[in-house]
């Protein structure tokens, strides 16, 4: 199969998905069917593309020029091949997991679910495939459209609202700023190519190089960088499959992903490390990352605490970017890789949860974990690779950006990151305690489930082999250093 065959099937298949569930969608079964083939394929040709970008092969769709001198090129680099593998692998378990919930909740609107599902990882694949900022700009902003009805898919006053608020802080900051600094870029540089040490090396001084880096850390807000990341929390109103979609398979993913190949391609490690702007982006990252946590320590709500977290975690990726070393920006890749499984395990669990019992409540979960002992055990795995403890994937993530900091002469990051970690311990932790707490008397009793089988089977299934990933991407890290490290200038 040749290259261009390749990049085109990746980006043909979720739309062929989108495409079957509508034509099937009287019929659910063929309907679910279709969604699972088409994110099987789509796993399968993702790792082939990415064995052959590992070969050292040029992995690249030819330009297709649109007007002006702008085009469309789709160009495979071990970034962009790690975050295709995650999200098309991730796709699978989130659409078995889909159809446990969807229907166990009895959710309406299920074919224009699934379509716009297919429609998203259209997007994030091109975002993944993207050879130059314009390609990237326009799947960004697809992926963003695509995934408004799913926000708002409950249909209600508070859906909407959060719908809204997602959909105008995306494209606020993507038109206001992000499009900005592609405009900007391109009539410094003449084109929007991703370039191997930075389109903009040598093309930008000091100052100019820190307000573009301002205008893309900021315009991404995808990113959720501190002001613009409130349409995350209020986003919590979509079905937890869609919640899962956002933090972990595709949208938060695509904006950090976003920040890491922008900084590496656009500007290049060394422009950044020269860069005075590179300091407040890191001091912005840091203050997301803390008080972030600090939030998600007042928040009762399963899903608002996990939003939080998520909001902190992302800028490890953006710290971790910005420290402008080869340590530091592979546990920036690291952190896209481990966090996406380890927190798709907890907004699973949390779907788990609420489809067997009704409660979105952490006050309400005290004993629970005596009646989902499987749901409860994957989410505390899950939280202690958030948190970093070995043998879990998350604690490599950490352990990168630590050495990161150190190599920067940025030991306020070392202190901000032992913070973030005895946060995550505190917000995560006691949520698993009290779960194994003994129960309040008849607060477990089979009658006071909504479901008296508990979970359904295809709700824990996907949850159960994401917990297993935790361990899985632990003892198998060097398999991803070796494949990201050499675009950032070897291994740490």
């Amino acid at each position: 199969m040749s290259h261009e065959l390749l990049i085109s099937l990746i980006l043909i298949v979720p739309l062929l998905v989108a495409g079957a569930v509508y034509l099937f969608s009287n019929i659910p079964d063929v309907r679910e069917a279709s969604t699972l083939l088409g994110a099987g394929t789509l796993f399968v040709l993702c790792c082939m593309m990415a064995a052959r970008v590992a070969a050292g092969e040029t992995v690249q769709l030819g330009e297709f020029d649109v007007a002006l001198g702008l085009s469309f090129n789709f160009k495979l680099e071990p970034l962009g091949a790690m975050f295709a593998i995650i999200a098309s692998g991730l796709w699978i378990l989130n659409s078995l997991y889909s159809i446990g919930y969807m229907r166990g909740n009895r959710e309406r609107n299920q074919t224009r679910f699934y379509i716009c599902f297919g429609l998203a990882l259209f997007g994030a694949m091109g975002v993944a495939m993207s050879g130059n900022l314009f390609t990237l700009f326009v799947f960004y902003e697809v992926l963003t459209l695509s995934t408004y009805p799913l926000v708002a898919h409950k249909g209600d006053e508070n859906a909407r609202r959060g719908a809204r608020i997602y959909l105008l802080t995306l494209l606020g900051t993507s038109i206001g700023l992000l499009l900005m600094g592609v405009v900007w870029t391109f009539a410094i540089a003449g084109n929007l190519d991703f370039v191997e040490g930075g389109l903009l090396a040598g093309k930008v001084g000091p100052w100019l190089g820190g307000v573009l880096l301002g205008l893309f850390a900021f315009g991404v807000g995808k990113a959720a960088l501190m002001p613009f990341h409130f349409w995350l929390p209020n986003a919590m109103v979509a079905p937890t499959p869609v919640s899962a979609l956002l933090h972990a398979v595709a949208v938060v993913k695509a904006g950090v992903f976003s920040i890491l190949k922008i900084s590496v391609y656009i500007f290049g490690l060394d422009l950044l490390s020269a860069l005075p702007g590179t300091e407040i982006i890191i001091w912005v990252g840091c203050f997301t990352i803390v008080v972030a946590s600090m939030i998600a320590l007042t928040k009762d709500n399963l899903k608002a605490r996990l939003a939080y977290s998520t909001v902190s975690q992302l800028s490890y990726v953006t710290v971790g970017a910005m420290l402008a070393n080869t340590a530091g920006a592979t546990g920036a890749g690291l952190q896209i890789a481990m966090h996406a499984v380890a927190k798709i395990t907890l907004f699973m669990c949390a779907g788990a949860i609420y489809v067997a019992t009704g409660k979105t409540e952490i006050s309400q979960m005290r004993g629970l974990g005596y009646k989902m002992p499987i749901v409860f055990t994957c989410f505390l795995i899950a939280s202690l690779s958030i948190i970093g403890v070995p043998p879990l994937g998350g604690a490599w993530a950490k352990y990168a950006l630590f050495q990161g900091a150190i190599e920067a002469d940025r030991i306020y990051v070392v202190f901000v990151l032992i913070a973030s970690t005895l946060l995550n311990i505190a917000y995560l932790l006691p949520i698993a305690i009290l779960a194994l707490m003994p129960p309040e008397p008849g607060s477990i009793e089979v009658a006071g489930f909504k479901r008296p089988g508990g979970a359904p089977a295809l709700t824990v299934i996907p949850l159960s082999i994401t917990a297993i990933g935790c361990f899985v991407l632990f003892f198998g890290v060097n398999v991803i250093t070796d494949f990201i490290s050499p675009v950032f200038g070897g291994r740490p």
